[in-house]
């Protein structure tokens, strides 16, 4: 009586096909690109701000280290123009707002410490905000970080002083000054011009059309610093005016903003891992799903 020794079919599985396996890469490859599209479109409002930060406090670093190479008498200069500069706005009224070209150019010139067009910085703690302040309200500016509106008084402090600084609101590549809108009276921001930190407490915030500058008057013997922002949201119809008083600063002044850099870094980071780890595990499942409905076939 003879034995068959013929291969069973049922005993192993077979391999998928080369057309299966194209099929199944085409498809992992499909997967993969989709999720990197869609975390990407999620993330890409973070990462820009997050460059922007990066950015920001390597222009803020650039000033600091200019601020410090200044001679003594350099600085002075430049702090006694820029106060010089202030007492002739005095008793001007609008018109200061509307400066000849002679004007212009001996504005740009002054504290121009970096030759960027960087004045100073403004830091706001309550909304993680610490930004360059440059020369003038151009739109390359306001794309990158606040700008000093001209025809306000430089901002070094002083009484009959207002100073002004603009900046947008929601822009996909930077939040800049998003968040004014919850500033609440008494909150407080300051301002760094070479190593001096001037501290100013919220005491008015205004809503206005844009052509309104009342609320930028220079008041007899104040020291004012106002943040502008456009209002509302996605409609930018207004101005938000946010002013502030001059107080003492305190001995220790924290910059929150650091710390925000270092959580959107963290979030990035932990985005791009889990997406890692869901298309790992997606692809690991469906591979073993092929694997299981080939063998399953071969063994019918």
């Amino acid at each position: 009586m003879s034995t068959s020794h013929g291969p069973t079919t049922g005993s192993t599985a077979k391999k998928p096909s080369a057309r299966e396996n194209r099929r199944f890469w085409i498809m992992a490859v499909s997967m993969i690109l989709l999720l990197i599209v869609g975390v990407g479109i999620i993330l890409y409002p973070s990462i820009a701000d997050m460059h922007n930060r990066r950015v920001s406090s390597r222009a803020v670093a650039t000033y600091v280290e200019a601020t410090e190479d200044l001679g003594k008498e350099e600085r002075e200069r430049m702090l006694a123009d820029a106060h010089q500069y202030n007492a002739t706005l005095v008793g001007q009224g609008k018109s200061r707002f509307l400066p000849n070209e002679e004007q212009h150019k001996h504005y740009e010139s002054l504290m121009d410490v970096t030759g960027t067009g960087i004045m100073a910085y403004v830091s706001v703690p309550k909304i993680s905000i610490r930004t360059p302040v440059y020369h003038g309200t151009s739109d390359t500016v306001l794309q990158i970080a606040a700008g000093h509106l001209e025809g306000t008084s430089l901002p070094v402090g002083g009484e009959s002083t207002h100073a002004a600084f603009s900046g947008h609101t929601g822009l996909p590549s930077a939040l800049l000054f998003t968040g004014l809108d919850r500033l609440e009276r008494g909150d407080t921001f300051t301002v760094t011009v070479f190593d001096e930190v001037m501290t100013y407490e919220v005491s008015d915030i205004h809503v206005v059309v844009p052509t309104n500058v009342d609320n930028l008057e220079i008041q007899e013997g104040k020291d004012l610093v106002s943040l502008i922002t456009c209002t509302p949201y996605g409609v930018n119809s207004h101005r938000l005016i946010v002013t502030g008083h001059r107080i003492p600063t305190p001995e220790s002044v924290e910059h929150p903003v650091d710390k925000a850099l270092v959580k959107d870094i963290t979030l990035v980071v932990v985005a791009v891992v889990l997406t890692i780890a869901v298309v790992a595990n997606v692809f690991i499942k469906r591979r073993r799903m092929m694997r299981g409905q080939i063998g399953g076939r071969h063994k019918k």
